[in-house]
């Protein structure tokens, strides 16, 4: 599923191609006819991201509707073509097409998406407003996030993962942020002090503004790169160099240990045990 970063760059790119200008919108698939024919030859006033959700804003209600609600999900993928010489028909499962009226061109196209829906501005701050904050957002407040994971007997490792706790990080940046800190995924989030909560989340913000910047997710510091180690670069279709993920079995960068996997709330978790030592409460001790 796409990280945060993600739908960060796609608002940023919406933006940028179609902020200000009118376009037609359809539903090539049919699937989003109804809703697209409310919107058709409106003026789009801008798009932004909370967490895993995109939003794109109308500039009048239609019934009330204004904002394409869109969630990715696991096989989602949005495509956005700016200013191209001629827009083609298109090709396969479009269930939302946006395409400008006048030059310069630009298109989009939806597919795969779990969510599509055409809701009122309401609609998407009660969405938003039941997030965690974002990293990516100016808004965020960490404190919110803070004041659950004090509380909670819950692994660090899945409360990252909870879009209601921290939105927008997945499975990626959960694993890399918690081996940069050197902490146990499996430690209740209710041990963790409050200054490594907010070192934790210091970084989740450099990270994932730097994956806006380059679209991929690179987590390793200079001193653990590919040419600075004189290793390989990392072979994988998920791109960026990592410490951690999907690296279970292959030696650890920063003490040539076997990265571990197991299963943490329906989800792959990878660590490492000698950087990430197992956590020991002094209660028990």
């Amino acid at each position: 599923m796409p990280e945060g970063h993600t739908l960060h760059r796609l608002a940023h790119e919406i933006g940028a191609a179609f902020t200000g200008r009118q376009v037609s919108v359809t539903s090539p698939q049919g699937r989003f006819a109804g809703s697209a024919a409310l919107v058709d030859g409106a003026t789009i006033v801008g798009a932004e991201a909370a967490g895993k959700h995109l939003f794109i804003e109308f500039d009048a209600p239609f019934d009330g509707e204004r904002v394409i609600h869109i969630h990715l999900g696991l096989i989602g993928q949005l495509d956005v073509h700016a200013d191209v010489d001629e827009i083609p028909l298109p090709v396969g499962q479009v269930r939302l097409r946006l395409t400008t009226r006048g030059l310069p061109a630009s298109y989009a196209d939806l597919r795969g998406a779990i969510v599509c829906d055409l809701v009122t501005t309401a609609r998407r701050e009660d969405v938003i407003g039941r997030l965690g904050p974002d990293p990516l957002r100016d808004d965020a407040d960490p404190g919110r996030a803070w004041s659950r994971i004090s509380r909670s007997s819950r692994p660090i490792g899945d409360l990252l993962m909870d879009q209601e706790v921290v939105a927008g990080v997945g499975n990626v940046y959960r694993a890399e942020v918690l081996f940069r800190h050197r902490l146990d995924p499996l430690r209740p989030g209710r041990t963790l002090r409050a200054r490594q909560w907010l070192a934790v989340w210091d970084d989740l913000v450099l990270l994932m503004h730097e994956g806006v910047k380059t679209g991929t997710i690179d987590t390793v510091r200079p001193e653990h790169t590919p040419d600075a180690m004189g290793r390989a670069a990392r072979d994988d279709d998920h791109g960026g160099e990592v410490y951690v993920y999907r690296r279970a079995g292959q030696s650890c960068h920063v003490c040539g240990r076997r990265v571990r996997t197991q299963v943490l709330a329906g989800r792959n978790l990878f660590w490492c045990g000698h950087c990430q030592p197992r956590f020991r409460s002094r209660a028990v001790q």
